[in-house]
């Protein structure tokens, strides 16, 4: 007598899972559901595991909507189990019933991996350059559905899940597999849509229910004060720029003209009802005003994802984010786009130094210290409150090289103004003796930092030539701006903290007292060219008490204005590249506040329109004269005329330009008209007045030369001008010929 076959609805012994195991399931406990959940194969066939929380029945399809089986509930939590008769591992759905109720579920754990062993390898060596298309959150078909890859470093974690919209924020239903190698876990979750809200579920190392976790690699957040991240569509750029691209990839960015507008997008300008500018109505009324303005390049304080506004964006907790308040990452695209149309370039401050501690930030990310180092002596930084990077770790690492490439890549930003530079390399920075910890030579230097930034710049300028870096660095750190090859940080620039200092101290005192601090201004001459210099005016120097330019200057009113009338010829006069801070263009009176918009009203005023206007013609005379920038960082193109005059506050030199005609500053700080004043020039003949900060049209008292000067040959073979120097002024002359 033949035996009949044992039916496959009667599992034998080995194929059922254990009571404890489903126990684990149900209460979120159990480290590797996906060796016990979706498609399993057992010596009876192919068994279907899902646990569907609320469900009373289950039956199973295939994705073609065929029927597979029908599983029993083996807990009433909404644990199923049964055989599906299929032939090979595939993606099965669910449609789950309770009462009069049904939805359908499509098993996340009945799906392959995504990440593969080519991405393990890259990381772990951390030359992998396209961590933002695999970590994170994106939008993908995977074996044959759309839905969303969850991708997440938390190596010291007993469990990670992904809670959502999607998923009730339950974290028991799209628990992740973790790849031990790298210690990422990921999972595809079907049928998510973008839009949805997110964050991590974390279980640390001693069992411990962590706080929810926002999506260090998110593309996108929901707007403050909530900070879940948000699973958004891949960027959708139609790109018109490649003209802007293609030049700023095929020349020399030290010999162009370069100046910037610094701007903070959330209070350049407000809504009549308060409210922040979308990136759409900033492009409206920004781009416009830049371009008629002179300006090459706008720079942006962070925009990337931060919770508290007063920070300005340098507490940041979504680095891979534009923030939410000026509305979709698509937004700030268009916005890019608009300036690359009309030949404006967007730099970005970029904040890798520290983050602040927030719980659903990188703080304590998986129960360790994983993003910063755990002694607070490295790993926290006493100015700021925040928590330093982990430079020496190369997933830290990689995590940031990777940022600068994700905004040149997705988002064609032309640069990046790295923060805090020199709090990244001395260990030592704003600490006491005892409080820091030397490098392994005993030295102060944060050498893994140093190698952080000269990876990062490499990279960058390795895969976008057209993209510069400029360093807020204010120590005399060598070789900040040169080549990596030569021992250099790799930079494309660096702020001249000094000229800022000095310049201003010099400017804010009254004249009568200027005699006494000459070197003031000649000091700075001395390391000019020893660095790739960006002279900055930045919101730092009209915050936290120090006033606006426009209150730092000495005198009465009209002194206040031909003095700042003349320091902004001064600084387009002087070799280096511009930045200004918003607001300052037109001698705004009040400190700037991100609470609310500019003193855009001022304008109505002759003084504060004549200094806008002075800006605008300092700008176009600069990009328009090549002997005032083609050689900013290059000796060769200053010479000093007048450098020791200090008893009259006069100060006279020549920029020039191989080919070019040159143009000589001459700068009179005091209040005092001189009508016959001997300047030397290095040709005889006329001389042109190219610009003149005394001009009625800016405000001034209208002396000068009536727009020419002679120079000529004396009889001791030396060529001088006698020329007229307007009061606290300064003028330009070029040949005429």
């Amino acid at each position: 007598m033949t035996k009949a076959p044992k039916k496959v609805s009667e599992p034998d012994k080995a194929d059922q899972i254990s009571a404890s195991e489903v126990e684990a399931i149900v209460m979120g406990r159990h480290r590797d559901p996906f060796a016990f959940l979706g498609v399993q194969e057992t010596k009876s066939g192919f068994r279907a595991r899902c646990f569907v929380p609320g469900a009373e029945t289950i039956e199973a399809f295939a994705l073609d909507g065929t029927p597979i089986g029908t599983l029993a509930c083996l807990h009433p939590a909404g644990f199923f189990d049964g055989p599906v008769s299929i032939t090979t591992f595939q993606p099965i759905r669910y449609r789950a019933a309770r009462g009069d109720a049904e939805w359908m579920v499509t098993d996340p754990y009945s799906f392959w991996p995504v990440l593969g062993p080519m991405d393990d390898y890259l990381l772990k060596e951390g030359s992998h350059l396209r961590l933002f298309d695999k970590m994170g959150a994106h939008p993908m078909r995977h074996q044959g559905v759309d839905g969303f890859h969850f991708a997440v470093w938390a190596p010291n974690a007993q469990r990670v899940s992904v809670v959502g919209d999607f998923n009730d924020w339950d974290g028991r239903r799209h628990v992740m597999r973790l790849r031990r190698d790298t210690g990422i876990w990921e999972i595809f979750a079907p049928d998510v849509r973008p839009g949805s809200a997110y964050k991590f579920e974390i279980i640390g190392k001693k069992g411990e229910l962590l706080p929810l976790k926002a999506d260090p690699y998110a593309r996108k957040a929901e707007l403050r004060p909530k900070n879940a991240s948000i699973t958004a569509a891949e960027l959708d750029q139609t790109w018109e720029d490649e003209p802007h691209r293609k030049h700023w990839r095929s020349v020399d960015k030290r010999r162009q003209p370069m100046s910037i507008y610094e701007v903070h997008p959330g209070s350049w300008q407000r809504r009549d009802d308060g409210g922040m500018l979308s990136w759409d109505e900033l492009a409206e009324r920004l781009i416009p005003y830049c371009v008629d303005m002179g300006f090459t390049h706008i720079e942006f304080l962070p925009v990337s994802e931060h919770p508290y506004d007063p920070s300005w964006g340098y507490q940041t907790t979504g680095l891979y984010a534009p923030t939410a308040r000026f509305g979709e990452p698509e937004g700030f695209a268009r916005f890019v786009n608009g300036c690359h149309k009309v030949g404006l370039g967007v730099i970005l401050d970029w904040v890798p130094a520290h983050f602040p501690t927030d719980a659903h930030g990188l703080r304590w990310f998986d129960g360790t210290a994983l993003y910063e180092h755990e002694d607070p002596r490295q790993g926290f930084h006493p100015d700021w409150n925040t928590a330093i990077y982990n430079f020496g770790r190369i997933e830290v690492l990689s995590y940031l090289v990777n940022n600068a490439l994700y905004w040149a890549e997705k988002f064609h930003i032309d640069g990046l103004r790295v923060d805090a530079v020199a709090s990244m390399l001395y260990l030592d920075y704003s600490r006491k003796e005892g409080e820091w910890i030397p490098n392994e030579y005993g030295g102060r230097e944060n050498l893994e930092a140093v190698r952080f930034l000269q990876k990062m710049n490499t990279h960058l300028y390795g895969s976008h030539p057209e993209v510069m870096t400029i360093a807020e660095e204010s120590t005399s750190w060598p070789k900040v701006s040169q080549p990596v090859h030569e021992g250099g940080l790799g930079f494309g620039f660096k702020w001249n903290m000094g000229f800022m200092h000095d310049t201003l101290s010099y400017f804010s005192r009254e004249p009568v007292h200027r005699k006494f601090h000459h070197q003031e201004i000649t000091f700075g001459l001395l390391y000019a060219f020893s660095e790739n210099f960006v002279l900055p005016i930045s919101h730092d120097e009209v915050v936290h008490g120090k006033g606006s330019m426009i209150a730092k200057m000495p005198g009465d009113d009209w002194q206040k204005f031909a003095n700042l009338r003349a320091y902004y010829a001064f600084m387009w006069g002087y070799p280096g590249k511009k930045l200004l801070f918003m607001g300052q263009e037109f001698a705004q009176w009040s400190e700037w506040s991100e609470a609310r918009a500019l003193d855009w009203n001022l304008l109505q005023y002759a003084l504060h329109e004549g200094m806008r206007r002075l800006v605008r013609d300092l700008n176009l005379t600069y990009r328009a004269k090549p002997a005032l920038h083609a050689r900013d960082c290059e000796g060769d193109g200053f010479e000093w005329l007048i450098a020791d005059d200090q008893d009259r506050s006069v100060f006279a030199w020549l920029r020039r330009a191989p080919g070019e005609k040159p143009v000589a500053v001459i700068s009179n700080l005091t209040p005092v008209y001189h009508e016959r004043f001997s300047v030397p020039l290095p040709v005889a003949g006329r001389w042109r007045e190219i610009l003149n900060t005394d001009a009625e049209i800016y405000g001034g008292s209208d002396k000068g030369n009536g727009g020419r000067v002679a120079a000529e040959r004396n009889p001791d073979g030396h060529i001088t001008a006698t020329l007229s120097l307007p009061p606290l002024a300064v003028i330009m002359l070029e040949p005429e010929n």
